[in-house]
């Protein structure tokens, strides 16, 4: 009964601070809000904060415990393996926030994991051990877990970006064909289209657009998603730029590449998975199959004797 009224005066105590964080007095927009309108075409800062906060005490628990937070992301930073793949990771998965933002989610569902598997054993009656460990395997899984969701986000983003490869290389062989330039090309692709590829080389188009030169931009774009297709298709393509090779014949070969890359790719899929496939023939087809066989045979015996 004590855990369920500790449960219960938290989330009362939480919804009464939602409430009181709606109130005007305490939601006065600060000078940097207030002049963020007139600066939201040159800072992206001035765009994040006009965008609609979502009412609640997280801003103000987070106000509090940011010296707590930053301690355990460096932490993090160090039982984790470094914050160079976390943000490589972040990167390929198309997540805005940064490493900060996602170690302080870690921490925070560790937190929420801990608190929820100590509310349960203390309402049930377990050993003193198998609580303990029950805490601390709740705490393991609610650290791990943002980690794995990220992994697994960051595979599913580049097999898209792969997969809308050929595709985007054609047009803009079509486009180049047409008497374009690589750079208008590029425009005109992400402007017509809506895949993951798209949107990367729409950012490409808006940085060369804001002065940064277009080689670097590429290559920078190509480093931080770490594809291998999309990597040599960029080396190509600078290549190309610096010995003036005709760039339309440069996408035409690439984008034939990358759809035999994504064959091969398929077909060692497909013969890495062969014992799985067996698995419903031989345990659901074949005996349905040798049961329809039999099956006649003996009701005739059975009948007949």
């Amino acid at each position: 009964m004590i855990a369920w009224a500790v449960a219960c005066g938290v989330a009362f105590g939480l919804g009464l601070w939602t409430i009181a964080s709606l109130a005007p007095r305490l939601s006065r927009p600060r000078l940097a809000r207030r002049i963020a309108p007139y600066l939201t075409d040159v800072s992206a800062s001035a765009r994040e904060s006009l965008a609609q906060p979502a009412p609640g005490p997280l801003p103000i628990v987070g106000v509090l415990l940011a010296p707590t937070l930053r301690s355990g992301q460096r932490a993090l930073d160090r039982l984790l393996g470094g914050s160079a793949v976390t943000e490589r990771r972040l990167r390929q998965a198309g997540w805005t926030m940064g490493l900060a933002g996602f170690r302080s989610r870690q921490l925070l569902w560790c937190l929420a994991a801990s608190a929820l598997c100590m509310t349960v054993v203390l309402a049930a009656q377990f050993p003193v051990p198998a609580k303990a460990g029950i805490v601390v395997v709740g705490a393991l899984a609610g650290l791990l877990l943002p980690d794995q969701l990220l992994q697994r986000a960051a595979r599913a983003r580049l097999a898209r970006l792969e997969t809308e490869l050929p595709v985007v290389l054609e047009f803009l062989t079509l486009c180049l064909s047409a008497g374009e330039g690589v750079l208008d090309a590029l425009r005109r692709v992400s402007r017509v289209s809506h895949g993951e590829l798209a949107a990367e080389l729409s950012g490409v188009v808006a940085s060369v657009g804001t002065g940064l030169p277009f080689a670097g931009t590429l290559a920078a774009l190509a480093r931080d998603l770490d594809l291998p297709a999309f990597t040599r298709c960029v080396d190509q393509l600078l290549g190309a730029l610096d010995r003036g090779t005709p760039l339309a014949e440069v996408f035409r070969a690439q984008a034939q590449d990358a759809r035999d890359e994504a064959r091969r790719s398929l077909l060692e899929t497909a013969g890495a998975k062969e014992i799985g496939m067996l698995v419903p023939l031989v345990f659901l087809i074949l005996p349905v199959t040798i049961a329809f066989a039999i099956f006649p045979g003996i009701v005739v015996l059975q009948l007949g004797f």
